[in-house]
């Protein structure tokens, strides 16, 4: 299906979505989301700035990459690149990667309007295209892992393109949050779903192909995703929604984020070898 093309979604459930068509249906819905995206959030993610996530933590606050001066850093799941720049302001040497041809286009327009000239690749982020041992750091801002079948995959790629002693930071939908409806208002906060379902999310047409689908990994499981790839689990951020923040996006709201967590923010460090080749 061409760029910006998809099917409308007639339904919305949980049911079973495999690793092809995970990927097919999320190619082509932010193939055709990508300009409406930048309409609702350009202003608030901006063309060279690093939003970690809807709470408005920032990078240059936060400090979860440490420095990044003169390293090689990975973005994945980059929609339009907007982190990468920042980077590139502060001395790293970035690559940016999305699986939508869409959200590349916006990240090629925003480097013509910025100057900042970061590469981008277009990929599916359980099979990177890079060498091993090629990144000293690899982050996303809520891009791929959600959006993939096998999470766990992508944990081992990661590992592989990264350097002995690289950190691997990134930020997704808080595990808790798939016990509620996908409502920033009052019925967002009465609980209706089991923690423990793992069944995707999945919006589909008419003919029940999915257009859509997000996978729901409890935090013992993505735990374990992080340990089996090798990586130590650093630290895992919640952020706290700023009392002065009224800006809504999608679920996230003033009022769930003051009673619920929306995000949960995974700092890995992969271990300096001594010895050996992994």
């Amino acid at each position: 299906m061409p760029e910006g093309e998809r099917g409308p979604a007639v339904g919305v459930g949980r049911r079973e979505a495999d690793p092809a068509s995970t990927v097919r249906a999320n190619r082509r819905w932010w193939d055709a989301e990508a300009d409406d995206y930048h309409a609702e959030h350009g202003a608030f993610l901006g063309v060279a700035d690093f939003v970690w996530c809807p709470e408005n933590v920032r990078e240059q606050d936060a400090h979860l990459l440490g420095d990044v001066a003169g390293r090689d850093v990975l973005e994945v799941g980059s929609g339009s690149a907007m982190c990468s720049r920042w980077l590139a302001r502060r001395g790293a040497r970035p690559v940016a990667f999305d699986l939508s041809a869409g959200m590349l286009r916006h990240a090629r327009a925003s480097a013509a309007a910025t100057g900042i000239d970061v590469p981008l690749v277009q990929a599916d982020a359980q099979f990177l295209p890079f060498r091993d041992r090629t990144f000293d750091v690899v982050f996303t801002a809520f891009g791929a892992v959600a959006f993939v079948a096998d999470s766990a995959r992508v944990m081992r790629e990661i590992a592989r393109v990264l350097r002995p002693g690289g950190r691997w930071v990134f930020a997704t939908t808080h595990p808790v949050r798939w016990v509620f409806p996908d409502d920033p208002g009052p019925d967002g906060l009465i609980a209706t779903m089991s923690y423990f379902d793992r069944t995707p999310y999945v919006e589909y047409a008419a003919d029940h192909t999915p257009t859509y689908v997000e996978h729901h990994r409890t935090l013992g499981d993505r735990v374990r995703e992080i340990a089996a790839a090798g990586f130590r689990l650093v630290d895992v951020a919640e952020p706290e929604w700023p009392s002065d923040h009224t800006q809504e996006w999608g679920q996230w709201s003033p009022l769930r984020g003051a009673i619920l967590p929306g995000t949960a923010i995974y700092v890995c460090e992969l271990p300096a070898q001594t010895g050996g080749s992994r």
